[in-house]
């Protein structure tokens, strides 16, 4: 049984080594000369007028957490959603359950008021 997978710890190792190697390689051969005009803040090749540092809302963080759940979500409902037809009824109970709990996510961060944008 061993032998059978020999072949994918030769790989994972073949792999890591290969992109430490290319790490430890771009590292070494980079050209190392700091100065202050490479520190700047750079942004479509103009310079920038007054500072530079800008403070995004937490709300736009939540959004896109919220929006990446729901996302993973439909990724996993796909295929049980292809095949409907042909699953067991404890597949669909936990199509189901998974909805409910994510539902209740939805229903606590709203009733929170973290979906509200003031």
């Amino acid at each position: 049984m061993l032998d059978e997978f020999s072949f994918i710890g030769i790989l994972l190792v073949v792999a890591a080594s290969f992109s430490a190697i290319a790490l430890i390689a771009a590292w070494l051969i980079r050209p190392k000369r700091p100065n202050s005009i490479k520190a700047e803040t750079y942004e479509c090749g103009m310079e920038t007028v007054g500072t530079s540092w800008v403070q995004f809302r937490v709300q736009y963080y939540i959004y896109a957490l919220v929006f990446v759940v729901f996302d993973v979500e439909a990724i996993f409902l796909f295929p049980l959603a292809v095949a409907f037809d042909q699953l067991m009824l404890y597949m669909v109970l936990e199509m189901v359950l998974f909805i409910i709990i994510l539902a209740g996510a939805l229903f606590y961060i709203w009733r929170k008021g973290v979906l509200e944008w003031v």
